[in-house]
């Protein structure tokens, strides 16, 4: 990466793979996969009036389950190897987004008390493995990023995108989100 800007963009044809590669892998016991789940993501993000370069980071919040991400690298926890694969191929802001999705769940435990309530029975289990909810000091250390509000909104559109008859971005608007993104990093 030089000077914040990713070292290789995403073609428009290993978007395309990345996304379409997702299409059949199973997301943790919710009734879409992980394709389905990628887009309508994407299409939340849009629909609640995020940038760009949002929209991208909510289309591959989890890419980090991808195959080819998972094989680049192993053992990492998804949201980790996400954001090493955005940091390299997209951004630093879809980067640090990517890896502060499952934080801002935990952030949103401790915070929001309503919040728990729209969590699926899949991402209450998942969310024990991830390390509950956060305590004050990690909740405030959290709140204090710039980009933190980014990390949350992306959260809440992640927890609401497990509907299979839900709408979905189509490939061409995240090409087109992305070719806008790629544009305004390189002026």
């Amino acid at each position: 990466m030089t000077n914040g800007v990713p070292a290789a963009p995403l073609t428009d044809e290993e978007l395309t793979a990345l996304v379409e590669g997702l299409a059949g892998l199973p997301y943790g016991g919710e009734a879409v996969d992980q394709r389905t789940h990628a887009l309508q993501t994407a299409w939340l993000a849009r629909d609640a009036g995020a940038d760009d370069e949002l929209v991208v980071a909510a289309a591959l919040h989890d890419i980090g389950r991808a195959r080819p991400v998972r094989a680049e690298h192993p053992g990492l926890p998804h949201e980790v190897a996400g954001a090493e694969f955005a940091r390299r191929r997209v951004s630093e802001r879809a980067a640090w987004v990517i890896a502060q999705h499952v934080p801002a769940k935990r952030y949103l435990v401790a915070t929001d008390p309503a919040y728990h309530a729209l969590l699926s029975p899949a991402s209450i289990a998942s969310l024990k493995v991830q390390g509950g909810p956060m305590d004050e000091r990690e909740a405030a250390e959290f709140a204090a990023h710039p980009l933190s509000a980014d990390a949350v909104a992306l959260r809440r559109w992640d927890d609401a995108a497990k509907d299979p008859d839900g709408p979905r971005l189509t490939m061409p608007d995240l090409l087109a989100a992305h070719a806008r993104c790629v544009a305004v990093r390189r002026t």
